[in-house]
């Protein structure tokens, strides 16, 4: 009886320290785009959670007793910094939490905020470049705190960096299509000052580096001035803000939205920016589309999409007028056919 009561006992404690080696450490990123990147070192090896849901604002975002509770369950907790999360100190402070949080900017070569003295620029994750030094860190804390599943973290590292690698030089030759005269990206705010100095872009944004300011109409006027001075055929929406002001200086201007780009945020699982990769891609891809000149026809992708919306905009006029008219014809022929009759 004694000899099945301590092999009972053995049992449980091998079961209990199995257990709790295989227990999967708890991840917190303060946005999406972190957690993808996270995604692609770790995988299924720990549980990962993001604060600021796809499509939220992480400028402006207002924490819950909910990411409060995620926090304080973490082990790691990964932030970007540089004054992008301003709200993310306190909440980690509140939280409780125990967990290590690290900054993976560390080591970025940041730019000077045009908007506030002495900071920086929070946007450095927007040039694949950057991102090899954001997925170095990551990799870097995952091995410290979760040292047992270091071979994978260091092989699912070098594949996704090989990756990046090539994204950059794919994004270059990309931007590299557009005129050098037409080289002016104007977005909602200055979240592409690390993608135009990365790729040859002089970027316009209608906002600062923080989405919380107004619209000044200094800035309305500036934006409007390089359209007209440079003939610049497209601008840019992005898809965390309200696209409603470019819209309407599209509109002023009698140019295109030459599309929508994602810059805080990834984008909806069916997007072309439901990843960290995508985004970048689809970033480089649809301003080069925009902006570039088409060998064929000698017009610029913008012109054609203007033109494409003057089509429409004739159908939706001259829809009804046709329909209006054909059913005076059938009433003129009902009618014929009714004096015949009588």
């Amino acid at each position: 009886m004694k000899y099945l009561l301590w092999q009972a006992l053995i049992a449980l404690l091998f079961s209990h320290t199995s257990y709790g080696q295989s227990q999967k450490i708890n991840v917190v990123s303060s946005c999406s785009i972190f957690a993808d990147m996270t995604d692609n070192i770790a995988g299924d090896l720990i549980n990962l959670k993001s604060i600021v849901p796809i499509g939220g604002d992480p400028h402006t975002y207002s924490p819950t007793p909910q990411n409060a509770r995620i926090v304080e369950k973490a082990d790691l907790v990964l932030i970007n910094g540089l004054t992008f999360e301003g709200w993310i100190e306190e909440l980690i402070e509140n939280s409780g939490t125990k967990g290590e949080t690290v900054l993976i900017t560390t080591g970025v070569e940041t730019l000077k905020s045009q908007e506030y003295e002495n900071s920086a620029d929070p946007h450095a994750w927007m040039t694949a470049k950057n991102g090899l030094i954001y997925i170095e860190n990551i990799k870097n804390a995952l091995i410290a705190a979760d040292p047992k599943n270091t071979d994978a973290y260091e092989k699912n590292h070098a594949a996704y960096r090989e990756t990046l690698t090539a994204l950059h030089a794919e994004m270059t030759a990309e931007i590299a299509k557009i005129p050098e005269d037409k080289r002016i990206l104007i977005t909602s705010h200055d979240a592409f000052s690390y993608f135009g100095q990365a790729y040859g872009l002089r970027v316009e944004p209608i906002l600062g580096v923080s989405t919380e300011a107004d619209v000044q109409t200094s800035d309305m006027i500036r934006v409007a001035k390089a359209i007209k001075n440079y003939q610049i055929p497209a601008l840019f929406v992005e898809s965390t803000i309200n696209p409603k002001i470019l819209q309407q200086i599209a509109q002023d201007n009698d140019i295109v939205v030459g599309g929508e780009l994602f810059a805080d945020s990834l984008g909806d699982t069916d997007s072309e920016g439901a990843t960290y990769v995508g985004m970048l891609r689809h970033n480089a891809q649809t301003i080069a589309r925009a902006l570039s000149v088409t060998q064929n026809s000698g017009t610029t992708a913008a012109t054609e999409q203007k033109t494409q919306d003057d089509r429409g905009n004739w159908k939706s006029i001259l829809t009804p007028f046709f329909l209006g008219l054909l059913a005076a014809l059938i009433f003129g022929i009902y009618l014929k056919l009714k004096v015949k009759r009588g």
